[in-house]
């Protein structure tokens, strides 16, 4: 699509769905109801097919996708926030004009977020279509460059893959050993021992032990029945 033909669709003002192929799209993405009801009606005013998301990660895989013309994307959605995803959507595609939206008290984040991601610009919350059509102009024009593809790595590290090891097959069979009638015998599979410190050993009881038991329960019967005798007048 020409860029003559772009504009001329843009500048189109109709409150209609729109179901021309040929028409613009447009993706739009925030996980506020409202807003995207209310976007969604500025650009089907200007005759955009609209394609609606709330989350980041999702917004990345519509536009890989789907190609739009445009995308308005707020910087706080989830899964991914808007910075990252308008990243990632400039990695794909170079030529990807994309306009930030964020509330007034976010406007330094959308100002840094627009430069480093090369947003055609950002526009401010609640959206409306005087200030839609007050940025018009940027909408319409260069697709600046994205400083911040050089840091994606940085900001959005990938986790490293993990290498598998491979199945080496079954274990050999152990090689057969000689016997005396001449004839060959497997030697046995290897048993892998427990550590030492592992193994338990049982426990022997001590004789020396119970023999003292025994001499402490005599002579504690015999000391007794020597009070029992002192204490009666036998002794």
């Amino acid at each position: 699509m020409s860029v003559k033909a772009f504009t001329h669709m843009l500048a189109m003002v109709r409150v209609t769905d729109v179901e021309d192929e040929e028409a613009p799209t447009v993706l739009l993405v925030d996980n506020n109801q409202m807003s995207l009801h209310r976007l969604t009606t500025i650009f089907r005013q200007r005759e955009f097919n609209v394609v609606t998301c709330e989350d980041g990660d999702k917004a990345v895989d519509e536009y890989i996708r789907l190609d739009p013309e445009l995308v308005v994307l707020s910087l706080d959605i989830p899964s991914l926030d808007g910075h990252l995803a308008a990243l990632e959507m400039r990695e794909h595609g170079k030529d990807c004009r994309i306009l930030f939206s964020a509330p007034k008290r976010q406007a330094q984040l959308a100002q840094d977020a627009t430069h480093s991601a090369g947003a055609i610009g950002w526009v401010e919350k609640p959206i409306t279509a005087s200030s839609i059509d007050s940025i018009w102009d940027l909408v319409l024009g260069p697709i600046p460059e994205a400083p911040g593809l050089q840091d994606l790595d940085k900001i959005h590290p990938v986790e490293e893959m993990v290498e598998v090891e491979k199945d080496e097959g079954p274990m050999p069979l152990p090689l057969p050993l000689p016997s005396n009638d001449g004839q060959e015998i497997l030697a046995p599979l290897p048993i892998n021992p427990l550590p030492i410190e592992q193994r338990t050993q049982p426990k022997k009881k001590s004789s020396k032990a119970k023999r003292l038991l025994v001499v402490l329960v005599i002579f504690t019967a015999l000391g007794a029945a020597g009070w029992y005798a002192w204490s009666s007048g036998l002794v």
